[in-house]
Order: structure tokens, then sequence, then C-alpha cells
């Protein structure tokens, strides 16, 4: 399963608010019922890369419904292969080695950092 960051960003609005475009966006992940997580700076969504990079493609065209004439949509892809991964258990993850390093205060080895 993927993890995947995506910004769409409307460029020469009439106001500085884009919350209007960002929930078009969102509304396209609701029909599509993926994964996501609405964050302050993108939305993070999880599944099969090929189902979640047709759905961004369509999240990019829904901006464009504004009425706008520019769209700067960025991407950042979380595709791992070796183990599943979501995001809680990413962010576990750092919490757990933020908390083994409390105990020890010292920067972890290459090798800590292998998992």
């Amino acid at each position: 399963m993927a993890i995947v960051e995506i910004s769409v960003m409307p460029l020469g609005t009439k106001t500085p608010s884009i919350g209007q475009y960002v929930a078009e966006a969102i509304r396209v992940l609701e029909r599509e019922k993926i994964n996501y997580e609405l964050t302050s700076m993108g939305t993070v969504i999880e599944g099969d890369v090929d189902r979640i990079l047709s759905v961004v493609g369509k999240m990019h065209q829904a901006v464009f419904t504004g009425g706008v004439l520019r769209v700067v949509t960025t991407i950042k892809i979380d595709d791992r292969r070796d183990k599943p991964a979501t995001r809680e258990s990413k962010v576990k993850s750092v919490k757990e080695r933020l908390k083994r390093q409390e105990t020890k205060n010292t920067l972890p080895r290459q090798s800590d950092l292998s998992s």
C-alpha cells in the first residue's frame, strides 16, 4: 500500500482563500471512497499506487471546474514494498524512537534506523 501526500493549489484566484478549491479536490476522494487525512498543508492518501495516481489526476482536474486557469499539484509518494505501512504506523514508529531516545539521550546509530 502506498502513502501519498498531495497538495492542489489553484493560481490566479480572485481572493487569497483557496478553501473552496481544496473542497472540490476532496470531494473527488469522497466519491472514490479513498482513505485520506486532510491536513493544513495537504492531504495524505492511502491505497494502491495505480488507483491513487488515477484519483490524483481527477483531483487536479476538479480544481479547474472552479474557473481557475492554472493549477499546481505536488505529490509525494511513499511506496514501501518490504512490509505494510500506514499513516498511523509511520507516526507510531517515530514516536517510539523518540521515547527510546529520551532514555538514551544520544543520537541513534545507523543500524538502529534500519527498521
